[in-house]
């Protein structure tokens, strides 16, 4: 199966949401940020996701990759 989206901004995306995903749980810590359960509801949707739109960009990428080379 290959995406719609090119590889490079699923990646870009997914390193974004990666990003959010571990600086929102950092600024809870610090206390910059109240410790609400939807937030961290939010923090961890965003890593979910942006592992799994990361994954996802990778196997785009090479797969397309490998089809140029044949």
């Amino acid at each position: 199966m290959v995406s719609r989206w090119p590889p490079r901004r699923m990646l870009v995306i997914a390193g974004v949401l990666l990003l959010l995903g571990a600086l929102l749980p950092f600024l809870m810590v610090i206390r910059v940020l109240p410790s609400r359960w939807w937030l961290n509801i939010l923090s961890y949707s965003a890593t979910v996701a942006g592992a799994f739109l990361g994954y996802l960009g990778i196997l785009t990428y090479l797969q397309r990759h490998r089809r140029r080379r044949r």
